[in-house]
């Protein structure tokens, strides 16, 4: 028998190198091809690398001893690449983000420059009272899922409330006090006309749940149940660091087309991930809630999705009635006849004139106008 091929040992030879650039290229790009170079031949086989969402603004994201090599700055970005024995660095800071990405000889090397580089640049504002903490996942194009978290600001139930006509306020009280022994259902939908304050009592929920709940706003819904792998990293989750059985609320806002009644056939299987998210075999050992919006009419809205059992709560968020609106404004001058939105009645706070709102609302059959 022919003898077996056996795989040489030792040192591979460098990978060929070749940057083709044109006039669509700045400065800064022609610092991440330079970057890889000691990686890509091997010199430096090892890296490591992080994100700050949020970076202090004299950080220089550089370790002490660092030798600049190159620096770029222009209106969107800057970038600093930088060398020491045995590593590279480059960092890159926007507005409020920065990525620094370090190369090495060995990982042990790499891991200590990238905290030296690192070290105390994360600018973590003094939360507010009335702030919670949110996270938001978006699809980057090159990167893939992404999340980052931001301090928002959230009222309190109690200081929200009268902003809710008295049906919808009722049923918020319900959902505000909600702990997870109470969880039956894992999709809870607010539905209604635009401007009646359903993004509103969604920031106040993250607030009333934050003991034990972590809120996420996915940015991009259309995409989400579109993508396997986000939808994969979505259901897996990115823990916030506080405790591992923590519930997740994930926000999907202006859902119309996702939860109307023909989705099956204008989104494909879209819907059909959407519900195996919440009570299918993807859901299943995750401890997964998904809030929906829209302003849809319930008459309008696909079967499967407010059928019995699967709703956690289902609160259709109409607008406040003449009394409550006149209560909520301190006077009954220029409130409309029908009542008003949430929206409405901060427009009439801030001067506008009754005869600048949107005409009554009068909805055709099975339409928000």
């Amino acid at each position: 028998m022919p003898d077996t091929p056996v795989a040489p040992s030792g040192p591979r030879p460098p990978l060929p190198v070749v940057v083709n650039l044109d006039d669509s290229d700045s400065p800064s790009d022609v610092m991440d091809a330079l970057f890889l170079d000691r990686f890509t031949t091997g010199e430096q086989p090892h890296s490591h690398a992080l994100t700050l969402d949020r970076a202090k603004p004299d950080a220089t994201l550089l370790p002490p001893g660092a030798r600049v090599l190159w620096g770029a700055k222009d209106e969107d970005r800057s970038s600093v690449l930088a060398e020491g024995e045995g590593w590279t660095i480059l960092s890159s800071r926007w507005k409020h983000r920065a990525d620094v990405t370090v190369t090495a000889t060995g990982p042990e090397l790499a891991a200590r420059i990238l905290a030296e580089a690192t070290d105390g640049a994360l600018d973590e504002p003094e939360p507010e009272p009335e702030d919670v903490t949110m996270g938001f996942w978006y699809l980057a194009p090159q990167r893939g899922p992404r999340r980052m978290t931001r301090r928002i600001a959230a009222a309190p139930w109690e200081e929200a409330r009268p902003n809710y006509t008295a049906p919808v306020a009722a049923s918020m009280d319900r959902l505000m006090k909600l702990t997870p022994e109470d969880v039956s259902g894992r999709l809870l939908l607010l539905h209604g006309p635009p401007g009646t304050g359903k993004t509103s009592a969604l920031r106040t929920l993250a607030r009333s749940w934050q003991e034990w709940c972590q809120v996420d706003c996915v940015l991009d819904p259309e995409r989400l149940f579109n993508d396997i792998g986000y939808l994969m990293d979505i259901a897996i989750g990115e823990d916030d660091g506080t405790e591992k059985e923590r519930w997740r609320l994930l926000l999907l806002e202006d859902c119309d087309e996702l939860v109307r009644g023909g989705a099956k056939e204008a989104t494909g299987q879209a819907l059909s991930r959407l519900l195996n998210l919440t009570d299918g075999l993807l859901g299943q050992g995750r401890n997964v809630l998904v809030g929906l919006t829209t302003n849809e009419d319930l008459e309008r809205l696909h079967p499967a999705i407010v059928r019995p059992g699967r709703c956690l709560a289902r609160i259709e968020v109409g607008p406040l009635t003449r009394a409550e609106s006149a209560a909520w404004l301190g006077r009954e001058e220029g409130v409309p006849t029908e009542g008003a939105t949430l929206a409405e009645l901060f427009a009439l706070r801030r001067g506008l004139s009754p005869a600048d709102l949107p005409e009554p609302r009068t909805p055709a059959p099975g339409l928000y106008l």
